[in-house]
């Protein structure tokens, strides 16, 4: 008979936070969920992948993100409770998905999704829907409430509501990672008054709105993730050694399809690079694994992986030139061939890498990615889109930033002997053109 985890806790368990301060848990479910081996895990994947590399204090993890995400969701639900629109019976619903938001990320996520086609919302689907202690804790709710908890987190559900508290451009997991991740790196881009943002929303039908009083603050917030985004999250180190670990997995995945022995066959990889992974598969692999094949690797026979895994470990990073794809990419067939005339393969040392965001978007209809806009309600009770009432909002609204970096390594080059002189020069003329 399965274990029922109705109810409520007879004494409250807390988690000391030093971005929340408390993290409060009172609900069974919650606790046997936090308890789960699937849970669990996500103390061995790190929440910023490779920032650590930049930034040395952004060592947090998953784990800690998400009872994050889940402890402002909990305060949300206080404010909401009693309130037109709110229904006691969505609390569950909305504090599980919460927890649970990430629990399909993988060692390096991003890295290792772009290299295998993996996607954590996937994996995600796969650990609430299958064969898991995740699932039989939620299964005890009742036979229907792990779907419903996947829809929420997939964006599919019904509950509009609920999805809005968790995913939306103001939502609990944006309002928990932009401060959490500030706090572990040291900067004050991602600091807002996140209670004040808390005190003024109201619950709607379909969606969490803000009171207009609260305007300032939500521009704030805003302002905050746009900071993040550029001055962390695409900051060039970091993308260096992101660069770098998906080039190591490539070379690995390259080299096993080569039939290449390897000096100690890295098993946990093998199905991924079959590209048909269990879900057991997935949930065996975490960054501890994933470090522990690339200190390995540093003594293989293969110069290519053996090069890209010294400099991971020992943060020998490539550098990086800006790129104006209208210029230097004119020239990306002369590049690779000098690289390749030099003795390095362009395929591993010569990248081009993208980043791109939009701080703030309106709703545009028939756009494929639906971006539920922030709405403010008037102290007349009517409804207005954010940027028509904010101009600092209207200013960056829609606008979409990229910015274009090629990556190489520059010690490398440096170490070109007399009889590349000429390569040499040649470039460096290329990659150091201006647009």
């Amino acid at each position: 008979m399965t274990e029922s985890y109705q109810g409520l806790l007879d004494e409250e368990k807390v988690f000391k936070d030093p971005v929340h301060r408390y993290i409060h848990v009172r609900d069974k479910l919650i606790w046997a969920l936090i308890g789960t081996k699937e849970f669990q895990r996500l103390r061995r994947v790190r929440q910023l992948g490779t920032s650590y590399m930049t930034f040395h204090g952004a060592e947090h993890t998953r784990f800690t993100h998400s009872l994050g995400v889940y402890e402002i969701t909990r305060r949300m639900i206080d404010v909401f409770e009693g309130r037109p629109h709110w229904h006691e019976e969505d609390r569950q619903l909305a504090l599980v998905s919460a927890l649970l938001h990430d629990i399909g990320h993988g060692p390096f996520s991003h890295s290792f999704e772009k290299v295998f086609h993996s996607d954590h919302e996937a994996w995600t689907r796969a650990i609430i829907l299958g064969d898991t202690e995740v699932n039989q804790v939620l299964t005890s709710i009742g036979p229907d409430f792990a779907k419903e908890v996947a829809e929420v987190i997939e964006k599919t559900s019904s509950n509009k509501l609920v999805t809005s508290m968790i995913s939306s451009q103001i939502d609990a997991d944006r309002m928990d990672y932009l401060q959490r991740d500030a706090y572990y790196i040291g900067v004050s881009y991602g600091h807002f008054d996140m209670e004040r943002i808390l005190r003024v929303m109201r619950p709607t039908e379909d969606q969490v709105v803000i009171k207009q009083s609260g305007m300032h603050a939500v521009e704030d917030y805003i302002m905050s993730r746009y900071q993040m985004y550029w001055q962390v999250y695409f900051h060039p180190v970091t993308r260096s050694a992101e660069v770098i670990l998906s080039k190591i997995f490539q070379r690995a995945k390259y080299l096993y399809k080569q039939g290449y022995a390897f000096n100690q066959a890295p098993q946990h990889l093998f199905s991924f690079f079959d590209n048909h992974p269990t879900l057991d598969d997935y949930l065996r692999l975490d960054e501890s694994i994933v470090l522990y094949y690339f200190q390995i690797w540093q003594d293989e026979q293969d110069d290519i992986l053996k090069d890209l895994c010294v400099r991971f470990i020992n943060r020998r990073l490539f550098k990086y030139v800006e790129v104006n794809p209208n210029i230097q990419m004119a020239d990306w067939a002369r590049l690779r061939e000098l690289f390749t005339g030099a003795g390095l393969d362009p395929d591993y040392y010569l990248v081009v890498d993208s980043s791109s965001d939009l701080p703030y978007d309106f709703y545009r209809p028939g756009e494929e990615e639906e971006r539920v806009p922030i709405h403010l309600v008037l102290p007349n009770g009517k409804i207005r889109e954010l940027s028509r009432q904010s101009d600092l909002v209207e200013s960056i609204s829609g606008k979409k930033r990229t910015d274009h970096k090629l990556y190489y390594p520059d010690d490398w080059l440096d170490a070109l002997d007399d009889e590349h002189r000429e390569a040499k020069q040649e470039i460096r003329k290329l990659l150091f053109q201006e647009g």
